[in-house]
């Protein structure tokens, strides 16, 4: 018998180890009729619940597009229910990518501690539609226990490294450790090489960690570009 997501949130502290993370992550998703979702905090990527949803957040963050991107309105849920209508005039680029990911629909909640945001939380389906009223308001909940959760783990959040179904380590640490070598390595501002680093990302299919990673591992050409 499938858990309500109030039963899973009362769950959440006593998951100790990545399998159950993986197994709670999965049937919360499910509770709230998504196929995955993932958390960023300021935007880093620091907790997520497959490959799919990290993807998702990486390509928001190697293109500069996509729905958990400047929210105007932080008090509501962006809801992209079908992404073939809403997305491609608005971030074509990240559109075409969640569409060869399968995607048919976005959801993001705004995540907040007190009444700052702090991040969003971005769910996908793979059919297109709404989601329901109380699958909304649910979200709200579950947005607010993850961020809290995130937030009381940092400090000891090298244990299970990137990857992993609810990792609240700094996702990108390498994205930051590459850009450094890239600025030092062309001679360019900081900014300038994280452009580098993202156009090697998109061009190579790799996620922006995995490129990093490479980088700094002397694994990529002289000029990522």
């Amino acid at each position: 018998m499938a858990l309500t997501v109030q039963e899973l949130l009362d769950r959440l502290p006593a998951t100790v180890n990545e399998a159950e993370r993986r197994e709670w992550a999965t049937a919360c998703a499910h509770a709230l009729g998504l196929g995955g979702m993932a958390i960023s905090l300021d935007r880093e990527l620091v907790w997520f619940t497959d490959d799919t949803s990290a993807r998702l957040e990486d390509l928001q963050f190697v293109l500069g597009q996509g729905p958990g991107l400047f929210l105007k309105d932080d008090t509501e849920v962006r809801q992209l229910p079908d992404l073939s209508r809403l997305l491609a005039r608005q971030w074509p680029q990240y559109a075409a990518e969640a569409e060869e990911l399968g995607i048919a629909a976005l959801f993001v909640w705004p995540v907040h501690i007190g009444a700052v945001q702090i991040g969003t939380m971005t769910g996908y389906r793979r059919t297109t539609g709404p989601l329901s009223a109380q699958q909304t308001a649910q979200g709200w909940l579950v947005a607010d226990a993850l961020a809290q959760h995130v937030l009381n783990r940092l400090p000891a959040s090298t244990s299970n490294g990137p990857g992993h179904a609810g990792a609240v380590d700094l996702h990108r640490t390498e994205v930051h450790q590459a850009t450094g070598v890239l600025s030092v390595k062309l001679g360019v501002p900081l900014a300038e090489a994280l452009d580098h680093l993202r156009a090697e990302a998109y061009a190579s299919g790799l996620s922006l960690t995995d490129t990093a990673h490479a980088i700094i591992r002397r694994e990529l050409p002289d000029d990522p570009t």
